[in-house]
């Protein structure tokens, strides 16, 4: 079998252990990953010390409260801190999820913290989204129409709008889609969990009056057809969907269409 292992400028080193904070009766360690993209050094692992007395239960408040108290230089994103605007996401003891929905009561032992697996990193905690976001894009996440606009809005019956649930509820936060064996190989050609899941949400909105032109953008041996249903995407997403039955349902549409014609 083949084993796979980082280039050995890639692989994480040792890094520092930062001192515990004085006069602290309940500790919780971490070992977070760091990268500084104007170092010659390999990333690195830092061991932190959390005083949970002087914290909140989540792990974003202990990366806070290691960025405010032991570590200004640390490198993080977040925003709303309540589960909704995705920023926060990273692999938190081997699971990609959000930090500021992850409590630290959820796990034992020292908490070991990376970036989204497989992304170019920024710095530190911080993934390149780029490409994930312009494929997000390249499934044109918004209505089209060709029949005249109507004088207030496009109507949709309860039935219709049901549909949509559990699909629109996505955040783009990526855990899906760097937990994605097909993604970590394919990346620059398959769309992956979350871009499908965007683009299933509009094939099947009533209102969309451009499905067939949609299908003819996806129906491609690397857009799509990289999916294997592994339901890694399922078992991380941090709200809940299931971006495989998503892809199932779009390769049954273009089933369908091929049958019908």
């Amino acid at each position: 079998m083949a084993e796979l292992t980082l280039r050995k400028a890639d692989q994480p080193q040792k890094g520092k252990t930062w001192p515990k904070p004085e006069g602290a009766t309940r500790l919780r360690e971490f070992h977070i990953y760091r990268y500084d993209p104007d170092s010659t050094d390999n990333p690195r692992i830092d061991t932190y010390f959390v005083d949970l007395d002087n914290c909140g239960p989540m792990i974003l408040d202990a990366l806070l409260y290691i960025k405010n108290n032991t570590d200004p230089t640390l490198t993080l994103r977040r925003s709303c801190r309540e589960g909704i605007c995705g920023s926060c996401s990273m692999n938190i003891n081997g699971l990609n999820t959000l930090a500021c929905t992850k409590g630290m009561d959820d796990s034992s032992g020292a908490i070991k913290i990376y970036p989204l697996p497989h992304m170019p990193v920024v710095k530190d905690l911080v993934p390149d989204l780029s490409n994930f976001y312009a494929q997000h894009r390249a499934i044109e996440p918004w209505l089209k129409t060709t029949s005249p606009t109507p004088e207030k809005e496009w109507t949709q019956s309860i039935e219709n709008r049901a549909k949509l649930d559990g699909l629109y509820e996505c955040i783009l936060c990526a855990c899906c889609s760097t937990s994605c064996p097909s993604y970590w190989w394919n990346g620059e050609k398959y769309l992956g969990p979350a871009a499908l899941l965007q683009a299933y949400r509009w094939l099947i909105d009533s209102r969309d009056e451009t499905t067939q032109e949609r299908l003819d953008n996806l129906e491609d041996p690397f857009k799509l057809y990289r999916c294997h249903t592994i339901m890694n995407c399922a078992q991380v997403c941090p709200k809940g969907l299931n971006p495989a039955k998503a892809i199932a349902q779009i390769k049954k549409m273009v089933v369908e269409r091929k049958v019908a014609a």
